[in-house]
């Protein structure tokens, strides 16, 4: 039985779908124009993006519209909304774990530079994630 969610519960649901969108658009910004739509993008910029491998594109896509999609889960009360999160986070992992492991961006542009955002994108779906248990924990989604 679902039960009637805190007034908080919509407000922060609707922001994760906008976070969602956002996530989308860079991903649209970054298949379409690449470093190409940076001006301030280097030599080293543009070949940092040509060696990207094929997997990472998808990876990318399986993060932001996973998350894209479980956020819109959440606001329809979905159980939906707990899979398609870890589906979102498994490919931030992956796609941050290569960026930082496997390449060298950090000693190119160092990690003041490179780490807060992928860190705060980490951080937020992890939050959904337990956003989504809490939720069905209370009855909130099913």
């Amino acid at each position: 039985m679902r039960h009637k969610p805190a007034g908080w519960f919509v407000v922060v649901a609707v922001l994760l779908v906008l976070w969602g969108l956002l996530g989308c658009v860079a991903f649209y910004m970054h298949v379409k124009f690449g470093p190409a739509m940076d001006p301030a993008a280097t030599d080293w910029d543009r070949a940092y993006y040509a060696a990207l491998p094929g997997w990472f594109t998808p990876v990318y896509a399986a993060a932001v519209g996973a998350g894209l999609l479980g956020a819109i889960a959440l606001l329809l009360r979905s159980k939906l909304a707990q899979p398609l999160f870890l589906i979102s986070l498994i490919a931030v992992i992956v796609q941050f774990g290569y960026v930082f492991l496997a390449t060298d961006l950090l000693a190119h542009k160092g990690a003041a530079a490179t780490v807060p955002f992928p860190s705060f994108i980490a951080a937020v779906a992890a939050f959904q994630i337990w956003l989504a248990n809490l939720a069905r924990h209370r009855g909130w989604i099913r």
